[in-house]
This record gives structure tokens, C-alpha cells and sequence, in this order.
């Protein structure tokens, strides 16, 4: 289970209120956002009043065992990235995501021992925090969905990436199998509903993103209870 934006239901997103919220409900993983100054936030429009480091979030993460999914909101800066993950001593507990097939072609060439998850689609508009179906129409999300299986081998194959970030509108079966067919795992966003965790539980997902980790964990131990 990974912390989106820290714990963005549960405190503001981007910050170490965030990520300790993330790390309280019992996240795996707190996803949290990067950009050029390496800082958290969305963008530079979209930065905490009191911005938090990426240095101070992998020592915090680090500290209370829990891995990091870094998604990188800009191209140029992953040598700095990686020095920092290898600096805190991170490499086998740090997935990083991102729209760009060139970042992490990069990443695949400078750290080839890093997760490296393709996203789709890209967030432009914020569709993850729009309830589905929202900005993807059913019908669209459903035609799009059904073709996912045939398009995850080129996804992976061109930005070089070992697993693939999806949003939850476009999670199938099929999908997920085919991902798991050249040993990638799916990590499926930004799941803020019980009923969409109980469905991608059901269809294989190896991670479910939430603003709210404590309602996933609730919802998967339930699903494990005998």
C-alpha cells in the first residue's frame, strides 16, 4: 500500500505532516512529488508554505523503515536523484515514476538497480483526483481499458521501466497479467474509494496509491481476514 502525496486525505500533501500521517496508517510505500529543485510538490505553483527537502524526506522515510516512490515531476535532475537515494542508503527500498520515457531511460542507465515505473496516462489535468469516471468518460476509460493489455509491452519496452504506474480507471485483469507476463509490477492510482480497492485487490494490483492509506489498509485487512 503507498501513501499518495504522503497522506493527502489525512494532512497536507507534500509535507512531513504528510508523511508521517503515511507512515501512522501503515503505508509500505509514501509516494511524494519532486520537481527540478528538489523539493516536494506538484509543481512550483503548487509547493508547501514551508517546503520539505527530498533529503529530508528519504532520512524520514529511512528512519521509520518505510520505502520511498518518488515521482519526478521534471527531466534533468536524476543524477541528483540517485546521489541522494544512494547517499541515505535507499537503493532497494525506492521506486521512481514519471511521464518521461527519456528520465527514465536516463535512470535505467545511470542506476539500472532502481524501481522504475512508467506512468500512464500522464496526470495533466489532474484526472487523479477526480472521481472516476469523471474526466475519463466510461465510455472512453472502457475503450482505452480494453486495449491497455497491448499496449503495456511498448510502454515498458521505450522508457526502459520495470514496472508501470496506472490510473485506476484503466486497471483490468488483462493488464495487470500482461505487466506481470515481463515481470512488472502495477501500481495502480490514486484509489480513494473502498469499493476500487476491493476491485483491484480482486484483479492482481501489487500496490494501491491512496490520498487516504488508512482506509486501504482497513479495506485489504478485512479482505485477509479468514
Amino acid at each position: 500500500m503507498i501513501g499518495h502525496r504522503g497522506a493527502a486525505a489525512l494532512a497536507p500533501e507534500n509535507t512531513l505532516a504528510a508523511l508521517s500521517a503515511a507512515v501512522a496508517a501503515g503505508a509500505d510505500f509514501v509516494e511524494f512529488d519532486v520537481g527540478a529543485a528538489l523539493v516536494l510538490g506538484h509543481s512550483e505553483r503548487e509547493t508547501p508554505e514551508q517546503p520539505v527537502s527530498f533529503d529530508d524526506a528519504l532520512a524520514f522515510l529511512g528512519s521509520h523503515g518505510v520505502g520511498a516512490h518518488v515521482d519526478l515531476k521534471s527531466v534533468g535532475n536524476e543524477e541528483e536523484i540517485v546521489a541522494a537515494i544512494r547517499r541515505h542508503g535507499l537503493t532497494g527500498r525506492v521506486v521512481i515514476s514519471s511521464v518521461s520515457a527519456k528520465s527514465l531511460r536516463r535512470l535505467e542507465a545511470i542506476a539500472p538497480e532502481l524501481g522504475r515505473a512508467i506512468t500512464y496516462p500522464q496526470d495533466r489535468h489532474g484526472i487523479s483526483s477526480v472521481a472516476w469516471p469523471g474526466v475519463l468518460t466510461r465510455a472512453g476509460a472502457g475503450a482505452l481499458r480494453a486495449v491497455m493489455p497491448l499496449r503495456v509491452p511498448p510502454l515498458l519496452r521505450v522508457a526502459r521501466a520495470n514496472a508501470l504506474s496506472l490510473h485506476q480507471a484503466l486497471a483490468s485483469r488483462a493488464t495487470i497479467l500482461a505487466a506481470h507476463a515481463l515481470g512488472a509490477p502495477v501500481l495502480v492510482w490514486t484509489v480513494n474509494e473502498p469499493e476500487q480497492v476491493e476491485r483491484l485487490a480482486a484483479i492482481g494490483a501489487d500496490a494501491i496509491i491512496s490520498d487516504n492509506p488508512q482506509m486501504v489498509c482497513q479495506v485489504l485487512a478485512t479482505l485477509n481476514t479468514p
